[in-house]
């Protein structure tokens, strides 16, 4: 019985273990975010960059895409995308609002469709 036990233990605390996320300090992500020009470029980097945990953000106008590498026990992705949002650019997932969008210089208004 004892050992029925102990094996039973043991084998719900191996499934914990593995049901737990794995966070990564230098993990390598690809987002999409709209914009249409330098001016973006450095808006969209430097919202990024304001969120504690980035430690790399290159948004690419060709593309329309942001390569980062975040801190995961620092941040997450959703944080980077809302202080984007935040900053008048929408991304794959969160968009800006309206007022924030409208904010943007009008060179930077990129079709929201």
């Amino acid at each position: 019985m004892k050992k029925l036990i102990l094996i039973l233990l043991i084998t719900l605390s191996g499934l914990s273990v593995q049901a737990q996320e794995k966070k990564d300090k230098n993990a390598k992500h690809e987002i999409e975010v709209k914009g249409n020009c330098d001016q973006c470029k450095k808006r969209i980097e430097k919202a990024a960059y304001g969120v504690k945990g980035v430690k790399s953000a290159v948004w690419h106008e060709d593309h329309q895409d942001l390569h980062l590498i975040i801190d995961e026990t620092k941040c997450s992705l959703d944080d980077v995308r809302a202080a984007i949002a935040k900053a008048g650019h929408d991304t794959d997932t969160v968009k800006a609002t309206n007022d924030d969008y409208n904010n943007l210089h009008s060179c930077c208004h990129y079709d929201r469709g």
